[in-house]
């Protein structure tokens, strides 16, 4: 149903009037009625709708702006919905179109709908994917970091992509360092994209446009400000909520397996100066535990158990301290290792000491410090210290007394202990089979040398599954037969029967349930050999021959014949069958409609079409159909000395070039019918368009080499062909090169001698003989001339073999 006059039904606000007036010729006005072409006229209209029937809609009706549909699933209800809703249009007086209005409409749902449905359910199911960025044409980055996490969103032709996972991100780290690490983090991603276009950053840390614009800065920031100098990145201010409100919803949702922001930058050596000439005799210290390493690579580890409380950076001050001390024996130059962010920055002077605990002990290293030639300080993960960390735990795990000192050993073993005894030899590897106890049990009564009683009792539970034969062992099955495995092809051993309960699809699961000596090669031939397995298992796709052409020696010499199945719907003149044949040689194609193919269709077919109108052919390719091999078939084949084949059951590859043009001419047919029942009458149309379409296998058309021309189709006759257009550019080269004679009745000419007359004069005879007298001159250029006795020449002459004469 469609609403009359649609918004004007919705009364306007009287104080809302005053914003809708215009200004005409014959005064000013305003609407009283929602007008037409207003921006929120749709979306007011709706509210109303909404308003009126919120009791009613998804229910029995549905409402889009001025258009209402009214379901059913019985005509009895759908009786009552339309009484109800004609009930309350009637109660606040709106009005319908009852030209647009239709009633008892079912549902239909056809292949088109199905087609509408899966697009949409494709385009929901799938995201947007990655796209390539449009060249000379900026990158859109937005970026919001919160306290905890980041996240950014890519804008590129016109699209909002997430790019990236979520990171927590360190509470440590100021709002501008967080800043620069999650840009950063992006560009590493995406920089095969800002390496080649310009990236306009949108974020709503302004902090960040001075380090993309200063030209110099100092501290930390300076390793950001390099690390981004390689992307010409311009910081843009953010004027919509579009792509923000998408970063937003990332960052304040981030991944539970986040990754820790790394503190250290990861170009670490990027604005680092050091010395030119490597250090002498350099010694490193590693700490939680204490572990001194010589040049030489000699390592000499110390620990200590604090027995009073304290903080972790406490005890890494303390670690440090008596590394300190005891490298004071030395008196070299030194590398401290740690993996405590917070002691080695605070060492460096790059972070505050403001921890009261920390303060004596940062005071009194750097009384230590001063004793040394050179200490350098260097953090490293702490997979990278895991040998002081374990001195560290190796020290709070063992109970010592105050003021005792403990000595732990550390070796490398090599080999086992039992092996290392001495006076004790390593044991001969035993290179007999599992069974070779078993098989020296049956066979002589007698057990292994030195074995106890329970290995004894062992051996003899395990042979009473076995029996010996001659030399030859045997597994005893559950229904105690003990056939041989290998029988030289005699019947199937009874043990491979006997399995048949459980499900095998192939040797190996057989071969797993009993084993004896050659028994996955038996297993394997019973299972070749099994008859269920052969006739259940798949089709052999692979060709088992290389291809034989199929090939034509002349035109028309070699006819493939098919028929296109019933079809329905059956053309308005009752044909439901299409007899198609195909000529091997050119590949054109000969068909025609019928209501039924029978044996003397077929060969009235053969007659009339093909033998009338292209001569005998030799051969003759048909399927196996009963109406395409018959006594009548057979009969016509004698009679006309025509070679008669059939094709393979099943294999339309034998016979594939009739079968190719039933698939053309279907596709043809398809897209010229109209109402689906005078495809009959399309055919001949059809058939043209293959005969005048290039064929790949022969690379011209049929009709080119039937004929040996091309043919004129009938959009030519309207426009132009290539040939029309190439014969008309001949035609004006030639006009320019004509020079017009014009002869009248009565003129006397010369006309040239011809090439097969006579004359005893050879190379010296002339070339013009007359004069003639023009009798008749046509409009064509042909003249009669006649002789000076007034005989007419039997030929008439073209203007072109004769000029005028001058007494």
């Amino acid at each position: 149903m469609d609403g009359f006059s649609r918004y004007n039904q919705i009364m306007m606000l009287h104080e809302d009037r005053e914003k809708t007036t215009f200004i005409t010729l014959w005064g000013t006005f305003c609407y009283k009625v929602m007008p037409f072409g207003r921006k929120n006229a749709g979306a007011t209209y709706q509210r109303a709708m909404v308003a009126l029937f919120h009791d009613m809609i998804h229910k029995e009706i549905e409402v889009y702006v001025d258009n209402m549909i009214a379901k059913s699933k019985t005509p009895e209800q759908y009786i009552e919905d339309l009484w109800k809703l004609f009930t309350r249009l009637q109660k606040y007086k709106l009005r319908l179109n009852p030209t647009k209005c239709t009633f008892g409409q079912k549902l239909e749902w056809n292949s088109e709908c199905q087609e509408a449905f899966e697009k949409i359910k494709s385009y929901l199911e799938n995201p947007p994917v990655l796209v390539p960025a449009v060249p000379r044409k900026p990158l859109i980055l937005y970026l919001i970091v919160l306290e905890e996490s980041m996240g950014c969103m890519k804008e590129r032709a016109g699209y909002l992509l997430p790019q990236y996972k979520i990171h927590r991100m360190r509470k440590e780290v100021t709002a501008l360092e967080r800043t620069c690490c999650a840009l950063v983090w992006a560009a590493k991603r995406l920089r095969q994209y800002m390496l080649s276009h310009t990236t306009w950053l949108v974020a709503k840390t302004n902090p960040i446009k001075y380090i993309l614009e200063k030209p110099a800065l100092t501290g930390k920031i300076t390793r950001w400000q390099m690390a981004l100098s390689e992307y010409d990145i311009i910081y843009v201010n953010q004027k919509a909520v579009k792509g923000s409100a998408l970063v937003e919803h990332l960052a304040y949702h981030p991944l539970e397996d986040f990754q820790p922001l790394a503190h250290e930058f990861p170009d670490e050596h990027i604005a680092t100066t050091t010395s030119i000439d490597p250090l002498v005799e350099e010694w490193s210290m590693w700490f939680d535990g204490v572990v001194l390493a010589s040049p030489k690579n000699q390592y000499f580890p110390f620990a200590t158990k604090l027995g009073f409380d304290c903080t972790n950076n406490m005890a890494e001050y303390e670690a440090w301290t008596m590394g300190l001390l005891i490298a004071l024996e030395f008196q070299v130059k030194k590398r401290v290792f740690g993996d405590s962010a917070l002691v080695i920055y605070q060492l460096r002077g790059e972070s505050e000491t403001r921890d009261a605990k920390l303060i004596p002990y940062h005071d009194h290293v750097r009384e230590i410090v001063k004793a040394f030639d050179v200490v350098t300080f260097h953090h490293i993960p702490r997979e990278e210290n895991q040998m002081a960390d374990a001195l560290a735990t190796l020290s709070v795990m063992v109970r010592v007394n105050d003021g005792q000192e403990m000595t732990v050993h550390v070796q490398q073993q090599s080999r086992e202990a039992y092996c290392q005894q001495p006076g004790l030899e390593i044991a001969e590897i035993d290179v007999d089979p599992w069974y070779f106890d078993i098989k020296q049990y049956l066979e002589k009564g007698e057990y292994l040398e030195g074995a106890s009683e329970n290995g004894k009792r062992t051996l003899r539970r395990l042979a009473s599954g076995f029996l010996l034969s001659g030399a030859i062992l045997y597994k005893r099955n559950a229904d105690m037969t003990h056939d041989s495995p290998s029988n030289n092809g005699r019947s199937p051993p009874r043990v491979l029967r006997y399995t048949r309960k459980w499900t095998y699809p192939g040797p190996q699961n057989l071969a797993s349930r009993i084993l004896w000596t050659k028994m996955e090669a038996d297993c394997y031939q019973y299972v070749k050999k099994c008859l269920k397995c052969q006739t259940y298992a798949d089709h052999i796709n692979a060709a088992s021959s290389t291809p034989h052409s199929l090939s034509s020696p002349w035109p028309f010499a070699m006819w493939g014949i098919d028929v296109i199945r019933p079809i329905e719907p059956k053309a308005s003149n009752g044909h439901r069958f299409i007899l198609v044949a195909i000529d091997y040689f050119t590949k054109w194609v000969e068909a025609a409609s019928y209501s039924t193919v029978t044996r003397s269709v077929v060969t009235k077919f053969i007659k009339k079409d093909i033998i009338c109108r292209y001569w005998l052919p030799a051969h003759i390719m048909i399927d196996n159909d009963t109406n395409l091999n018959n006594k009548m078939m057979t009969e016509l084949c004698e009679q006309f000395r025509i070679h008669h084949y059939n094709s393979t059951p099943y294999r339309p590859k034998m016979n594939g070039a009739v079968e190719a043009a039933n698939k053309n001419l279907k596709k043809i047919i398809q897209k010229m019918v109209v109402t689906y029942k005078d495809w009959h009458e399309m055919l001949p149309y059809a058939l043209h368009g293959y005969r005048t379409s290039v064929r790949t296998s022969t690379g011209a058309t049929p009709y080119s080499l039937v004929y040996g021309t091309e043919a004129v189709l009938p959009v030519e006759v309207e426009i132009p062909s290539l040939r029309v257009l190439a014969e008309k550019r001949v035609k004006n080269a030639f006009d320019k090169k004509v020079k017009p004679r014009v002869f009248t009745k009565g003129d006397m000419v010369l006309k040239k001698v011809l090439p097969n007359t006579k004359d005893l004069r050879g190379k010296w005879a002339p070339k013009y003989e007359g004069p003639y007298v023009v009798k008749h001159a046509f409009c064509g250029g042909a003249l009669t001339l006649t002789d000076a006795e007034g005989r007419n020449l039997r030929h008439l002459v073209n203007a072109d073999s004769v000029k005028i004469f001058f007494p």
